[in-house]
């Protein structure tokens, strides 16, 4: 029997990058995915696609995460379809790098709106089910920036450090009721973000990874998987670096 069969996964921006990884992992897993994305509706049905091929189902769903009515329209869409959503990953997120001198009040909004409210309103929408069931599992998805800092990145720094505290409250709030609550935070991991980036700052990035590379979406999506079975039940309010030992 596979770790998570008879489970619904929401996953947010799950079209691309560490958030497809963690989609196809938790489907591998036996879970049938919520498939959450913004713009990439082609991406997000390539994704559906590979899911189905798994012997999954997959809903796919756009919303901005940071509308509140926009993610409960979805929460309700998920749970008319598989009558709950049993495994939260708050994943989306977005960037506006610039040095706090220059950033625009819009650069910071947008970050924060993304990446720190939208954890909130899709928590806030799914946790009250999880609470009836006294099963859930919420995994956040933070950055080892959001720990130490980076020149140019205040806004998102900011936003992922207020997951990691986010992510603590809640683990205290929901443990009582049989839901875990962590967060991983990745380090420098190969996206679309990263394939834009010059042959020399990639190899100054990786000359500062004791490993001596970038990690790979599926290094946070295997922990995503673990942290969503029932052999983390023991695991909560954690917040675990995935990133070559980076930020030890």
């Amino acid at each position: 029997m596979q770790q998570l069969s008879g489970r619904t996964a929401l996953v947010t921006g799950g079209a691309r990058g560490i958030g497809k990884a963690i989609a196809l992992e938790l489907a591998g897993l036996g879970a049938d995915i919520v498939l959450n994305y913004s713009t990439s509706l082609d991406k997000a049905k390539e994704v559906s696609d590979m899911i189905k091929s798994l012997g999954r189902d997959c809903l796919i769903v756009k919303a901005d995460i940071s509308a509140l009515s926009e993610v409960e329209d979805m929460v309700e869409t998920a749970k008319e379809k598989y009558g709950k959503i049993d495994i939260l990953v708050n994943n989306a997120g977005i960037t506006s790098d610039n040095l706090l001198i220059r950033m625009k009040e819009e650069e910071w909004d947008n970050v924060i709106a993304i990446n720190l409210k939208g954890v909130y309103n899709c928590t806030k929408s799914v946790i009250r089910q999880m609470i009836k069931q006294r099963w859930g599992r919420i995994i956040n998805i933070s950055s080892v920036v959001g720990i130490h800092g980076n020149a140019g990145q205040t806004n998102y720094s900011a936003s992922k450090a207020g997951v990691i505290g986010f992510t603590k409250s809640c683990a205290k709030e929901l443990a009582s009721r049989g839901i875990t609550v962590n967060a991983i935070a990745p380090g420098f991991i190969e996206t679309d973000m990263t394939d834009t980036l010059s042959d020399n700052v990639r190899k100054t990035m990786e000359s500062s990874i004791p490993l001596k590379r970038l990690g790979k979406p599926e290094d946070i999506a295997y922990l995503a998987g673990f942290l969503s079975s029932s052999k983390a039940d023991y695991i909560t309010g954690q917040i675990i670096n995935v990133d070559g030992g980076m930020a030890m």
